[in-house]
């Protein structure tokens, strides 16, 4: 059976998308504050394999001059299957017309983004809710 694509978010099981992020692992998301942070972007995809929710992205967007894609994840037995760079492609194509397409990754992933054209910044920064956690996943450094 394909696998079956949505920006719909009536019918998303927050408790689900949770889960699927803690066994991705991309670490402990409320239920309810995806529901809000899904609800809040333009650009979403939710990949179902037999109604069970495998994979999922989303994108920010102001329509015109960028677009921030984020919070990619893709349940563990279906990871080297291209779903990934599936959910990526799709979340680029639509971001496409923005002046700067900007991806938030975990450290280690960079090569694997290189591939979609995205370069490294020079001049990003960020405020953390928990500063010390990010110095400590490598989201940010000292400098």
């Amino acid at each position: 059976m394909p696998l079956e694509w949505s920006d719909a978010i009536d019918n998303v099981d927050w408790g689900e998308l949770s889960a699927l992020y803690r066994v991705a692992p991309l670490g402990n998301k409320n239920p309810s504050d995806l529901k809000t942070a899904f609800s809040n972007s333009r650009f979403r995809c939710f990949v179902y394999d037999e109604r069970k929710l495998v994979g999922v992205g989303r994108a920010l967007s102001d329509g015109v001059d960028c677009s921030y894609i984020c919070d990619i994840a893709v349940l563990p037995n279906h990871q080297g299957s291209g779903l990934g760079r599936e959910i990526i492609g799709k979340l680029v194509d639509l971001s496409r017309g923005h002046k700067k397409i900007i991806l938030y990754a975990v450290p280690g992933k960079e090569t694997f983004y290189r591939k979609f054209g995205f370069k490294r910044m020079r001049t990003a920064m960020a405020i953390f809710e928990n500063q010390t956690l990010a110095l400590e996943r490598g989201y940010v450094d000292e400098s």
